[in-house]
């Protein structure tokens, strides 16, 4: 199913359960009224970073606004995900597991193309909630990690853990395509 109707039908559902109009949610989340009313009516598919502004104006998890209907027992297949991308298509995510009442994380896969970065808005599960965790592994490449004024090189499994509540980027710094996991951890 396309992305752009997913998060139209979710965006939807839970302003309506919430009872939040489009001009509240804009001042809460910095996404213009005028934005968020074009995702609403699939006039447009969001970026990956105006879902987080959404996701964090509402405070929900990232993968609320992407979730479709949940399998049970079932493989996932990467290629049977909606993959996200950024502006310019050098960085992709696909989202395995999302955050729910069961277990406080997402999971997804992330691939960068060589000589590229990508910027990640600060993020967690709740406005409030400043104890989240990003874990990140590199499965293949060199993983370039700059958070605040600390930049670490990842290598192919090489693993490591950051506060993502402020802006972070993602650098392939190798050869060729960078994948990595990353898991957001929220405690409960």
């Amino acid at each position: 199913m396309n992305i752009g109707i997913i998060v139209s039908r979710n965006l939807k559902r839970i302003r309506s359960e919430r009872g939040i109009s489009l001009a509240k949610l804009a001042e809460l989340s910095g996404v213009s009224k005028g934005m968020l009313s074009q995702i609403e009516n699939n006039g447009t598919s969001p970026t990956i970073n105006t879902i987080w502004k959404i996701c964090i104006g509402l405070n929900i998890p990232y993968t609320t606004l992407l979730e479709g209907p949940k399998p049970t027992n079932k493989i996932i297949k990467k290629n049977e995900i909606t993959q996200q991308q950024s502006p310019d298509g050098h960085y992709r995510i696909y989202g395995y597991y999302s955050d729910s009442p069961h277990h406080n994380f997402e999971l997804f896969q992330i691939e960068l193309d060589e000589g590229t970065s990508y910027t990640s808005v600060g993020h967690a599960k709740t406005n409030q909630n400043l104890d989240s965790e990003e874990y990140v592994m590199v499965l293949a490449g060199q993983l370039t990690l700059t958070v605040g004024d600390k930049q670490l090189v990842l290598n192919q499994d090489d693993a490591t853990r950051f506060d993502p509540t402020n802006q972070h980027i993602y650098q392939n710094s190798g050869s060729g395509l960078l994948k990595a996991i990353i898991i957001n951890f929220y405690p409960i």
